[in-house]
This record gives C-alpha cells, sequence and structure tokens, in this order.
C-alpha cells in the first residue's frame, strides 16, 4: 500500500511505501483484550478499613449465673453492646456481626487483590498492527465518529516534527483538511450519573494521533490543542491507537517514523 507524503502546505512531496506492519488483519477482539489489560495496571485497588465495624466491645457471656450475661433472657447468640443498664439488667445493641447495623462487612474488599489481567508478548503485538491496519481503513475511521478529509489517509513530511508553537500545528491541520475534525475534538459533554460528581464531569472526544520519530518540542505544543496526542513510534500502544477499545482512530504518521518501523521491525 503507498500513501502520498503532504508537507506543512498539503502539497505533494513523495510517496511511500508502508511496511508489512500496516496490512495485519482486523481483530476487534484481540484489540480489546490488549486494551482492556493496559487499563486493568492502571486500576487503583481500594479496600474496607481493617477495623471497620470492629471497634465495639461486643463480648457476651451465655454461660449460666454470669454477670452481664445472657443465659436465660431467651434473646439469640448475637454480640451485642452495652448502652445502658440497670443493677444486672442490660440494654444490649447487636454489633460486630455482618447481620447487625453499624457490624463488619462479611467479605469486604481487600487491598491485596490484584486487577492486573494478563496478554501474551505475540498477541500484544498483534493487537497494536491491528490497530494501526485499522486506522487507515476510512470506513472504520469515520464510523468512530471522525471527520475523515477526502485525501486521508496521508503522511506527513519530516519538517512537520520541527514545529514548535501550537498556533503553526492549528494552521497546517486546517489546510489538511482537519478543521472540522479540531472542532469536533473541542466539544465537551457533561456526563451522565454519578460521575459529575467524582471529578469527571465532561466527556471529551478524541482527536487525531500523530505518531512520530522521537520526542521533541511538538509533543509540548500540541498539548494545547484539544483531543489531540503526539507519541514517539516505539511507544505506541493499543490503547493509543483504539481508545476504549474501539479501533479506528484517525492517525497521522510522519515520514520518519514509517522509517524507523521499516528498519527497526517493530511489533513483530
Amino acid at each position: 500500500m503507498k500513501l502520498n507524503i503532504l508537507d506543512n502546505a498539503s502539497n505533494k512531496v513523495g510517496e511511500v511505501q508502508l511496511p508489512w506492519q500496516f496490512e495485519e488483519e482486523y481483530r476487534p477482539d484481540i484489540i480489546q483484550r490488549a486494551v482492556l489489560a493496559i487499563q486493568s495496571h492502571k486500576r487503583q485497588a481500594y479496600a474496607a478499613s481493617e477495623d471497620a465495624g470492629k471497634r465495639a466491645s461486643a463480648k457476651l457471656s451465655r454461660r449460666r449465673r454470669k454477670y452481664r450475661g445472657s443465659y436465660g433472657i431467651g434473646i439469640s447468640r448475637v454480640p451485642r453492646k452495652i448502652m445502658t443498664r440497670r443493677g444486672t439488667r442490660m440494654n444490649w445493641v447487636g454489633a460486630f456481626a455482618p447481620g447487625t447495623v453499624g457490624g463488619r462487612r462479611a467479605h469486604p474488599p481487600k487491598a491485596s487483590k490484584s486487577w492486573a489481567k494478563k496478554i501474551n508478548e505475540k498477541e500484544r503485538a498483534k493487537s497494536i498492527r491491528s490497530a494501526i491496519a485499522a486506522a487507515m481503513l476510512k470506513e472504520i475511521v469515520s464510523q468512530r465518529g471522525h471527520i475523515v478529509p477526502d485525501n486521508y489517509p496521508f503522511v506527513l513530511d519530516g519538517k512537520f516534527e520541527q514545529l514548535d508553537k501550537t498556533k503553526e500545528i492549528v494552521e497546517i491541520f486546517k489546510k489538511l483538511g482537519l478543521g472540522k475534525e479540531l472542532e469536533r475534538a473541542e466539544n465537551k459533554n457533561i456526563r451522565h450519573g454519578r460521575g459529575k460528581s467524582r471529578g469527571r464531569k465532561y466527556k471529551k472526544s478524541k482527536g487525531p494521533l500523530v505518531i512520530v520519530s522521537k520526542k521533541d518540542k511538538l509533543h509540548g505544543a500540541a498539548k494545547n490543542i484539544s483531543g489531540i496526542e503526539v507519541v514517539e513510534v516505539r511507544s505506541l500502544n493499543t490503547e493509543l491507537l483504539a481508545p476504549g477499545a474501539k479501533a479506528g482512530r484517525m492517525s497521522l504518521w510522519t515520514s520518519p517514523a514509517i522509517d524507523i518501523m521499516k528498519k527497526e521491525n517493530l511489533f513483530r
């Protein structure tokens, strides 16, 4: 598969033959497994306090003629704490046991639980290749919600990596036909449900992913553009190519990044 190389003015300056990694079969099942494995390593462990529900003194004797005992009173054998007393008559209330108000939980979540999921190395590499190939298919990219220009897919010239100003990047994207895509990525919607009160009130759309050969000033300049991410080709993973385990994110490769794919034979 050959793609046109476009400069910063959206003019064709050459062609490039894509390496074998772009010819992988589209496998949404493997992509989903890889994304869930990546997300599982980010999950934070949580647990109840070890003393939760156990802070009450709920020891209650069942022996005959025992002071503060419950023998012969006709009550169930539930751990109880004393609220008030009058002489030898105690007023108890259930405590400590899982079935009582304020008692401990029977099987609380434990911080020692491991949420991490494993995936084979070959399967992980195949998922990246599959997501790369899916990002080159115009139908899958448009189905994901991106506003795809007519000349997509294409490759960016190596001079694009030398940009260090946000304003210049936005102007070049508009020349490449990505103006409406940038507007779409700027929109944010209010999340449904309890997530609004948990630090994630707004939902934003993912914009184009720019794959470059090395980390440069372009990374810092592109951070100011909503929805756009810049990643080094060696640091590419399935979640970046398929956020939410849904493949087809618009990907803009630079020609030096494709050269590294060929020379180093990445994701084999």
